[in-house]
């Protein structure tokens, strides 16, 4: 195994990427992360539009569902406030991964984004960029620590997510009422 290094070429149309491993194992693993990585960078590109990552998104979005919840008097409450409890799957579940206390990290975390939504203290903007380190388990600015996400993946898995909920919730409204007609009959 040679390699041949090229240096400073005018054409920037194309480039290859030569993996090695040492087994056929560790090459597919490092392909498909590969893989995965370019088709963020893609996507990134696309999209023109980053969310923080490491939490901040739905930690942001789980303080204003909350906000937002507290303000309707119907039983819609309940469900808006547990599908922002939902949304802090996520962070939990990286602070898991991470083998970091889930539950204070999140706690912190939430914390953060509703100091930031509710302070008049202009300060206090940045703080809705910060989400998780998982490296040395703490809060950071994660935009500025360049952790970021393509918001239309973002949006997508939200929406995806969403229509799963509501889907399930259909099916179950339905064998309820298949259950009372069936009772009824009876």
């Amino acid at each position: 195994g040679e390699m041949l290094y090229v240096y400073g070429c005018k054409g920037h149309g194309a480039s290859t990427i030569v993996l090695r491993g040492a087994n056929e194992y560790m090459l597919d693993e490092m392909d498909r992360a590969l893989h995965d990585s370019l088709c963020v960078v893609k996507r990134m590109l696309e999209s023109n539009t980053l969310v923080p990552g490491g939490g901040a998104a739905e930690a942001a979005l789980s303080v204003a569902l909350d906000d937002y919840a507290n303000t309707i008097e119907s039983r819609e409450q309940m469900v808006i406030s547990e599908y922002a409890d939902a949304l802090l799957v996520i962070p939990k579940t990286l602070a898991v991964n991470a083998a970091k206390d889930a539950s204070e990290l999140v706690a912190k975390l939430r914390s953060v984004h509703a100091k930031g939504q509710h302070s008049e203290d202009a300060s206090d903007d940045a703080l809705k960029f910060m989400g998780l380190d998982l490296v040395d388990g703490t809060i950071r600015d994660n935009l500025a620590a360049g952790v970021v996400e393509p918001a239309i993946s973002k949006i997508k898995s939200l929406r995806f997510a969403t229509e799963a909920a509501i889907t399930i919730l259909r099916i179950d409204d339905r064998i309820t009422l298949n259950d009372m007609k069936g009772l009824a009959q009876q």
